[in-house]
């Protein structure tokens, strides 16, 4: 059974950090591509990063670089995302997903081809 986990949203205010989780079961999660994307009340899914399984490069949306981190831990089959200097702009429902091709500069192509993906955790950014 493949399943992917998020975990670690919440409520932080503008400038604060947070580090969302994704702990995959059923398929080795370095394996493959792996992103997170969120989508916010009336609008349109977005990715907003990707890593890739062979040489772990790594790619951002532009809203977001400099900022957050994706990252791998082999041995929990986890993925995180370290998310800094949070902005209200970055509110939304953040999801794990497994892509069906490899990362590439175009995460807004790569957001409409997804394969597995999680329940979602929720990030709010208020003041």
């Amino acid at each position: 059974q493949v399943q992917l986990v998020e975990s670690g949203g919440g409520l932080v205010q503008p400038g604060e950090s947070l580090r969302l989780s994704c702990t995959a079961s059923g398929f080795p999660l370095d394996y493959y591509p792996m992103g997170w994307f969120r989508q916010a009340p009336g609008k349109e899914r977005e990715g907003v990063s990707c890593i890739n399984s062979s040489d772990g490069m790594t790619y951002y949306g532009d809203s977001v670089k400099g900022r957050f981190t994706i990252s791998r831990d082999v041995a929990k089959n986890t993925m995180y995302l370290q998310m800094n200097s949070l902005k209200p702009e970055d509110a939304a429902v953040y999801y794990c997903a497994r892509p069906t091709r490899n990362c590439s500069p175009d995460l807004s192509a790569l957001s409409r081809d997804l394969e597995v993906w999680g329940q979602g955790t929720l990030v709010t950014v208020s003041s």
